[in-house]
């Protein structure tokens, strides 16, 4: 019996060329893996160098790459306010930044909703003048009203207090800046119907448009409580006490005494980083809703 000849079918030029489209593009994607990959990497490993340094022993610390054992001991001579040297109240100084950061956060998110709502939606003489300001504003360093802002403050008679670190931060342009542009993306509907309802102007602040922008006063509350948080400049020229210094000034101080305890210096600035940390984890998921809107 004869076999059937073979059926030879001819793949279409198409078909051939797919393979190789299909091998490109995992390519690229595995590429761009590999490069966010040692992007993060490079970004995290000071941050992993400080970590590991701080839970290292003394006599290891800045000497090896990988310790022989981790130990608690940088922390807690932290936290036992430092005596073997010039002792600091480290404790009370981490209080400090809490207290002036929350503080100085919450009037800088409160003063740019309320700010940002007038110019946005409100009417009145001058409206585009004040919002070209706060523009111009923004591209001053804040450097050149730094001293302005001192002399101010001492008039004022509130150098070397919690209300002269707290006041002159409790309003931030850049916030008023994205309310305003967030605001304006709002139906008038939804203002107008709450008027009627009834609710003054702050109601509708506060009752109305504030749910309806968590994203985006997510991005914004982490931003401000992360500038805030590592203000070093203003918190060191106008605190002169040591019970009143936030963990950045008392940091800055170490170099001197502290040069021959890094392992303090790596706690200190562990601690130091671990508030904004645990805020992103907890608000990631509006951080990332938040950004989506600010990129749309």
């Amino acid at each position: 019996m004869n076999d059937a000849p073979a059926v030879l079918t001819k793949r279409p030029a198409s078909a051939l060329r797919v393979r190789p489209a299909v091998w490109r593009r995992r390519a690229k994607e595995g590429l761009k893996y590999v490069v966010a990959t040692v992007g993060v990497l490079i970004a995290i490993t000071p941050y992993l160098y400080m970590v590991v340094q701080s839970l290292a022993p003394w006599s290891e610390v800045d000497r090896r790459l990988i310790p022989s054992e981790l130990t608690l001991r940088s922390y807690e001579w932290l936290l036992q306010g430092s005596r073997t040297v010039a002792p600091k109240p480290w404790f009370r100084a981490l209080l400090n930044s809490a207290l002036v950061t929350a503080s100085s956060t919450v009037l800088m998110v409160v003063s740019a909703l309320v700010v940002a709502y007038a110019l946005s939606r409100l009417r009145f003489r001058g409206q585009k003048a004040i919002y070209n300001v706060i523009l111009f504003q923004m591209f001053y360093p804040a450097i050149i009203i730094l001293v302005p802002t001192f002399l101010i403050v001492r008039a004022l008679g509130l150098y070397n207090t919690y209300w002269g670190m707290i006041v002159p931060k409790a309003v931030n342009l850049w916030a008023i800046f994205m309310y305003t542009s967030f605001f304006k993306s709002i139906q008038q509907e939804i203002i107008d119907a709450a008027r009627i309802d009834g609710l003054s102007e702050l109601g509708i602040v506060f009752r109305v448009v504030l749910p309806m922008s968590v994203p985006i006063t997510a991005v914004i509350t982490l931003f401000l409580f992360m500038e805030r948080w590592s203000e070093l400049l203003w918190d060191l020229i106008v605190i002169q006490e040591e019970s009143l210094m936030t963990l950045n000034v008392l940091i800055a101080t170490m170099s001197g005494p502290y040069g021959n305890y890094p392992g303090g210096l790596y706690a200190a600035s562990v601690i130091l980083t671990l508030p904004i940390l645990i805020l992103f984890l907890l608000f990631s998921k509006y951080f990332r809703q938040g950004f989506q809107l600010v990129l749309k």
